[in-house]
């Protein structure tokens, strides 16, 4: 990309202003033309994944080394034709959350330096119906991504019991989700504490491996299993997203179960992580390994069953 300090250009007939574009956003080098140029490259595959769905930002200016921060509401500078929702907040009032629905929408907020994309679980307008159930495992001191690796086949396993597929990815830092697709109209006041249950449930049978509370005092040597993140207040970083992480940039990416344990087997934590063109060489390859998220429909069980 050229190194103007500012230009204007065309997007699917959107006017975008670029900026400080030669501008490193991380220790090796990776510019904020480049953070730009992955973002277009990968919107076909990312797009589908966030379309509708509310984003908090996460926006560093000064790049990786400087302060980062969350912005939920539409910064001031937003242009009118990038969509925008409004939700309630608890306290009163309204959040007014963007809405990154296209390609114009996806470089202007690249180009604000957001580096992460956080999506809400579900679509506007209906922020009480998440589309998929999911599980952040996060690596307590002393556990790692291959930990949670570990604990990723048991919850594959317990799921499986209740009837439900869920796909892997690999969070681009310490951790991985899993993915159960919903795409139904089970709302949150069922998915959270059906995801509870059946963290407990492992913590249970498993406890010198998980966790399921969140205090990180008993978390050393284990993963835990976050099922909070099934509340409508809540985001889980996007597939595909950078991350703000590391001197380089790595991306949340979808994982097959094989190549998850061969990578265990290998005590191997980087066969699981990809860079920006290591990411898009994969895509190009095996596609989208996380389409069914966007496309399996399945029944919520009875907590009950769940519990079997």
């Amino acid at each position: 990309m050229p190194s103007r300090a500012k230009q204007e250009v065309t997007i699917n007939g959107r006017p975008v202003d670029l900026t400080n574009l030669t501008k490193a956003l991380y220790p090796l080098g990776f510019t904020k033309g480049q953070v730009i140029d992955y973002y277009i490259r990968v919107s076909d595959w990312l797009l589908p994944h966030i379309q509708g769905h509310p984003v908090t930002l996460r926006r560093c200016p000064n790049g990786v080394q400087g302060k980062c921060f969350y912005e939920k509401d539409a910064p001031s500078f937003t242009p009118e034709w990038v969509h925008t929702f409004d939700v309630p907040r608890r306290e009163g009032g309204h959040i007014h959350y963007v809405l990154l629905d296209d390609l114009p929408s996806l470089v202007w907020a690249a180009n604000a330096a957001n580096l992460e994309l956080h999506p809400f679980l579900h679509r506007v307008p209906h922020i009480d119906q998440p589309t998929a159930l999911v599980f952040d495992l996060d690596p307590g001191e002393g556990a790692d991504l291959l930990s949670c690796a570990k604990i990723a086949f048991l919850l594959k396993e317990a799921l499986a019991a209740a009837g439900l597929e869920c796909w892997p990815k690999v969070s681009g830092s310490k951790g991985m989700q899993l993915y159960a697709p919903l795409n139904t109209s089970a709302s949150y006041a069922e998915t959270q504490p059906f995801a509870r249950r059946l963290a407990e449930i492992l913590e249970s049978a498993h406890s010198d491996l998980v966790i399921s509370s969140m205090a990180k005092v008993k978390r050393a040597g284990k993963v835990f299993i976050d099922w909070s993140q099934n509340s409508d207040f809540k985001t889980t970083v996007a597939v595909y997203s950078l991350r703000a992480k590391n001197s380089e940039p790595y991306v949340s990416m979808p994982v097959e179960w094989d190549e998850l344990r061969r990578a265990t087997r290998r005590k191997s934590i980087s066969a699981l992580r990809w860079t920006p063109d290591a990411a898009l060489k994969r895509l190009e390859r095996l596609g989208d390994l996380f389409a069914p998220v966007q496309e399996r429909r399945q029944k919520l069980p009875e907590l009950t069953r769940s519990a079997a």
